[in-house]
């Protein structure tokens, strides 16, 4: 099933890393194989929806700092696809959605998920922005526009966290979860299950320390147009979920 995903992203670090999380990735990468791949990264921002569309085999964004010299050596040699590309074009202009052509590498909310799940690079990606500052229900309505790509064989991917609120992370991974962050990850888990819109399109106000886990919406917005571009007649089912670092969860959805 190639129903469309919300994917935490995981640090840099996660290049690099053998754990249960990318253990997850490897397998899910083994039981979805689509034709193409369709991927709305938290790092990845523009005003207009922005499609970065080539034939080409993508450049990398190492858009990280301080970081050892290999994690700028990181190579994840994918092609785009135009013809993708100008699927999800037309699909946007047709829901009356502004949106734009123009190119941008691989940022590391797309290549750290891909190189664990896609290791062969052999998948054709479509990169697309977010505007973190677009209301709720906007986002939701990007995604809505893609419903039913998978049966094209595209996989709609969402790429960010649930909770990113760097200054609250702990230095160590496996630091007890704070009593916050599991609030909210809760909540959101519950909203989310239920397909609740209606408070999910709230959540900055409804959900509890929702501006502690979200004091900049890029990295949640991704949930929102993956649920957008989801089924209502399927089951939402939980991929994976803990918390790391103390605050940071990598609860992952399909829809």
């Amino acid at each position: 099933m190639l129903s469309p995903v919300f994917l935490a992203h995981g640090s840099p670090f996660t290049l690099f890393e053998e754990s249960e999380f990318t253990r997850f990735l490897k397998r899910f990468g083994q039981e979805n194989r689509p034709k193409a791949i369709v991927i709305f990264s938290a790092h990845f921002e523009s005003e207009t929806t922005t499609i970065a569309a080539t034939d080409d085999v993508h450049e990398m964004v190492y858009d990280y700092y301080g970081f050892p010299e290999p994690f700028y050596q990181v190579q994840y040699p994918a092609r785009g696809s135009k013809i993708v590309a100008s699927i999800v074009e037309e699909r946007l202009k047709q829901n009356h959605i502004p949106v734009q052509m123009k190119y941008r590498g691989l940022d590391h909310g797309v290549f750290p998920i891909m190189m664990h799940a896609y290791p062969e690079a052999d998948i054709p990606i479509v990169p697309v922005s977010v505007n973190p500052f677009l209301p709720a229900r906007e986002q939701i309505a990007i995604g809505e526009a893609l419903k039913g790509l998978e049966e094209e064989g595209i996989l709609v991917i969402g790429s960010g966290f649930v909770s990113h609120n760097l200054r609250e992370f702990d230095r160590d991974k496996d630091a007890t979860p704070r009593a916050w962050a599991l609030e909210f990850r809760n909540w959101i888990r519950e909203k989310v299950m239920t397909r609740d819109i209606e408070s999910l399109s709230r959540y900055d106000v409804l959900a509890p320390h929702a501006a502690m886990a979200v004091p900049r919406a890029e990295h949640f917005v991704p949930l929102l147009i993956a649920l957008g571009s989801g089924s209502a007649s399927r089951d939402v089912q939980v991929l994976f979920d803990t918390i790391e670092h103390g605050t940071g969860t990598t609860l992952s959805f399909q829809f």
